[in-house]
């Protein structure tokens, strides 16, 4: 084995063609910057599938045990995809050596070509479970022929989206905690009013949350209820009810809130880990949108996009639209002071540990 032919350097490294430089048109010395980013990123992306691949196909069990190696695997693959994500957002201070006039030399040649029409980057977004409808400017992403994708490759962003995502899965694996069956909670004191939650800890739980409110956050218990219990306040907008609607169960959001709560039992950490990575990995995609953004404007100001998208304007919307875990993020927003939390009940703590 050479090195080279391992690597197929050959193929990898005689990929990069300037158009500028073909003939009758002149060189523009920065394009082959440009177009090694690009090539770079979508290497990493083509890693950052592999990974969430991995991880989907150990979520997509029936039944994954706590005591094996699948969600540490998980925990470690999926901290790997932020590390890349990490770099890709180092990676654009590299291109931002490129000034406005040096990308003008060649910009008009890559028309109607758009890093818009990334297959690999939109089927990173549709595994972690980026919903059509919830995208900003949705028709966008139906566009096929100049300015949209290919008909292929519109198809098989079309058939992701249908398949299970990682949201999905994840939604999946935290409903099957077990840890709120009746077995567990025999020696718990019963609660005085369970009318809304249906159980002494969440009944406990929330008059611990309801108490610590301020008198400004006094409106999030109804947000709780709604959140966990699905109780729907005769008085709550529309609007309101909109922006707490969860792409995850209640069910799966109380079990993620219990992680997040009791994550140092160690049965625990693998699980709150995995959850934090997710929430890490949003937070950076949205990190790397918004270099783009700022990128973009600074290199075309606001002029419409190569493939004929809005540019800047419709990098604004995606920013703040395409969170995927913001459910998840969002559960600090129900936490409460760790010295107050509920003490489990002994049947239960038993069960916590890896020495059963």
């Amino acid at each position: 084995m050479y090195y080279g032919t391992y690597l197929h350097l050959d193929k990898v490294l005689g990929a990069q063609e300037p158009v500028s430089f073909q003939p009758g048109n002149e060189p523009a010395h920065d394009e082959m910057l440009f177009i090694i980013i690009h090539q770079a990123y979508e290497l990493w992306f083509k890693q950052v599938l592999f990974e969430l691949d991995y991880a989907m196909q150990v979520f997509s069990k029936e039944k994954i045990n706590d005591n094996s190696e699948d969600l540490n695997l998980v925990r470690h693959r999926l901290n790997r995809v932020s590390r890349i994500l990490e770099l890709l957002n180092q990676q654009v201070s590299i291109l931002d050596t490129m000034t406005p006039l040096d990308f003008l030399a060649f910009r008009n040649l890559l028309t109607p070509s758009s890093g818009f029409q990334s297959i690999q980057f939109r089927l990173i977004e549709a595994k972690l479970g980026l919903q059509l409808d919830k995208r900003h400017q949705a028709a966008y992403y139906k566009r096929t022929g100049e300015g949209g994708f290919t008909e292929k490759d519109f198809t098989n962003i079309s058939s992701t989206e249908d398949q299970s995502t990682l949201l999905q899965l994840v939604n999946n694996w935290l409903e099957r905690m077990p840890f709120f069956e009746e077995a567990f909670w025999r020696s718990y004191p019963a609660a005085k009013d369970s009318s809304v939650t249906q159980h002494p800890f969440w009944s406990d739980y929330r008059n611990i949350y309801q108490t610590g409110l301020t008198e400004r956050e006094k409106n999030k218990l109804p947000d709780f209820d709604y959140v966990f219990f699905e109780k729907i306040p005769a008085d709550m907008p529309a609007e309101q009810l909109q922006n707490l609607r969860s792409s995850f169960s209640p069910q799966a959001l109380r079990a993620a809130l219990f992680i997040m709560l009791y994550r140092d039992f160690p049965v625990f950490q693998s699980s709150y880990q995995i959850l934090d990575a997710l929430i890490e990995i949003d937070h950076l995609l949205s990190n790397w949108r918004h270099k783009h953004l700022i990128m973009v404007r600074r290199m075309i100001g606001m002029r419409v996009g190569t493939g004929n998208t809005s540019g800047a304007g419709y990098l604004e919307g995606a920013m703040s639209k395409h969170y995927v875990y913001r459910d998840l993020a969002g559960l600090s927003t129900y936490l409460i002071q760790r010295n107050q939390l509920p003490k489990l009940p002994e049947e239960l703590i038993r069960n916590l540990g890896f020495n059963l």
